[in-house]
């Protein structure tokens, strides 16, 4: 569901709470230095005229004093103002980052499955990025803006009330009609132009990891031309926000031409009537000339907050989101897990079953095998015991503690779950297996190796555990990423292991020296093996037939 832009503005305005004293100092430096500006010209109109030999209200060495202090001091506030702008700006892009990253954690495993790699990698960079602008150069200069504008309407109603109108009138119009008139025709633009920014992310990432495949059946030139249209696309939604910055700023030139018309014949009507003298018309019509500034400021920001407020939607929508499962706070910690239970299990993904009426005990020193055809149910028992979901009906308890009054951090504590692709990230071998125990030694981590069949293959390595291995573990074999996700099961040193699909992409001489790693290590552990493999169900002390949902 579509926000209203104040409301997204609102939620992202709050996030600026903590920093309020520091956005103060950018506000006050941001007034004062737009009035140093705009009095510089005032003061430089009253200095000329009085070299005109024109009565003025201030004597021409005054002036010059003043406009010297006045120049200095704009430098200095503009300096300040941007300063802490972009330090507020900056700092809370921080924060966001890790907000999102703390959502994203929470969302896992189950809603991130739904969500696309590249539109995920578009917002948590380029919409994260975006709002800066907002945070540095849209909350302030809406501030500023305001009171300045209010600051000169008092100078205004000194002069004439009739003054104070047209600024009033003037400030209205450029300041806040135009930019949410403007900003309104164009908002479904920009969210446009956002949403195919981070579709184009996920096709392109998509095709990049595909790109073997895509050699292989000739299919690179339909994917290029996609590409092409993609592209195509996105530069005619911008175009489209370019064409609005025009029209954005060709209305605002209009406003502001016939503001300053106004203004001169109102002053010229007033000074002929003899109700101000020529320093009042003077310091009015320079007045009014100069101080557009702050709300020209404002009637540009619509054309950033088009794309802004949609990455900011984005975001926002991101951080609202909520988890399917909560996790379990302020309950039961796990201690040494000796059993686990699961009772008249029953689960379903929306209409279709998955698991009927299942029962099995589980004890530790055992490993247990699950051992049926593809898509009778054997991964989604491993998930429901690290509680990715719940289960429609039955039970899951360790300990004889149902799964929903274990704290969730204590019970992924107790669990290795190993699936059936081991994602690799881009660091060396060493930090990819230290991951799982960050207090683990070297020795530790050499051991784990061991036990995974991993040692011998990092040791040929010109830089051994130093290795740097590249993106998503392109630089690896099937095979050795899987023995580095056992690897970080040994590591993780975990009360419960759970392996789906440990051996798929091992040879059997691989496959068997793992397995008896399992047997060495299986006395302090409880181990449920999932495989399709015979020959891994060999080492199971019992073997559990799933078919269809149930056990046979």
């Amino acid at each position: 569901m579509r926000k209203n832009g104040f409301v997204v503005m609102w939620h992202l305005l709050k996030l600026v709470a903590p920093l309020a004293h520091i956005m103060s100092l950018t506000v006050i430096t941001g007034v004062l230095g737009f009035l140093s500006a705009i009095f510089i010209m005032v003061l430089g109109a009253m200095g000329l005229a009085s070299l005109l030999d024109f009565q003025m209200h201030l004597e021409l060495r005054s002036v010059l004093m003043i406009l010297i202090i006045l120049a200095v001091s704009r430098g200095l506030l503009r300096y300040l103002e941007q300063m802490s702008g972009h330090y507020i700006a900056f700092k809370l892009l921080a924060l966001l980052r890790e907000k999102v990253f703390t959502a994203l954690r929470k969302l896992a495993f189950v809603k991130l499955q739904d969500k696309q790699s590249g539109q995920l990698v578009s917002l948590v960079t380029n919409d994260i990025e975006l709002l800066e602008v907002f945070y540095a150069h849209t909350i302030a200069p809406i501030m500023i803006a305001f009171l300045t504008s209010t600051l000169l309407l008092v100078v205004f109603a000194h002069i004439s009330i009739w003054f104070t109108i047209i600024a009033f009138l003037a400030y209205l119009t450029i300041g806040f009609i135009l930019p949410i008139i403007t900003t309104k025709m164009a908002r479904e633009d920009g969210r446009k132009y956002r949403d195919l920014v981070g579709e184009m992310n996920d096709y392109f990432l998509d095709s990049v990891r595909g790109m073997k495949e895509l050699q292989l059946f000739g299919n690179e030139k339909p994917r290029l031309d996609e590409i092409n249209q993609r592209s195509e696309k996105i530069d005619q939604a911008f175009l489209k926000i370019k064409q609005q910055e025009g029209k954005v700023r060709s209305y605002t030139e209009i406003a502001v031409s016939a503001f300053n018309i106004v203004i001169l014949f109102a002053g010229l009507i007033l000074f002929y009537y003899q109700q101000i003298d020529f320093a009042g018309l003077l310091v009015a019509v320079i007045l009014l000339m100069s101080s557009y500034g702050p709300v020209i400021a404002l009637s540009n920001l619509s054309s950033n907050l088009l794309q802004t407020l949609a990455s900011g939607e984005r975001v926002l929508t991101l951080l609202n989101e909520t988890p399917d499962l909560e996790d379990v706070v302020d309950s039961t910690d796990l201690d040494n897990v000796e059993q686990i239970t699961v009772e008249n299990l029953s689960f379903a993904y929306e209409d279709e079953k998955i698991l009927s009426d299942l029962n099995l005990t589980i004890n530790k020193g055992e490993i247990v095998g699950i051992h049926g055809r593809s898509g009778s149910g054997k991964s989604t028992l491993l998930k429901l015991i690290m509680r990715f979901y719940d289960p429609q009906s039955g039970k899951i308890t360790i300990n004889q503690t149902a799964l929903p009054q274990i704290n969730t951090a204590s019970l992924r504590d107790h669990i290795a779950y190993i699936t059936q692709q081991t994602y690799i990230f881009n660091e060396s071998i060493y930090e990819n297996i230290l991951m799982a125990n960050r207090s683990a030694t070297k020795e530790q981590v050499i051991e784990a190796s061991k036990k995974a069949s991993l040692h011998d293959f990092i040791m040929s390595l010109p830089e051994g555990y130093d290795t740097k291995v590249t993106e998503l573990g392109n630089n690896l074999s099937d095979g050795e990423k899987q023995r580095i996700g056992i690897a970080r099961a040994f590591l993780h040193n975990a009360s419960i292991i759970l392996l789906d699909e440990p051996t798929s992409n091992l040879d059997s001489l691989n496959e068997a020296i793992i397995l008896q790693s399992l047997q060495k290590v299986k006395q302090d552990k409880l181990i449920i093996l999932v495989s399709h493999r015979a020959s891994t169900m060999a080492i199971c002390d019992q073997v559990i037939e799933i078919e269809n949902g149930r056990m046979s």
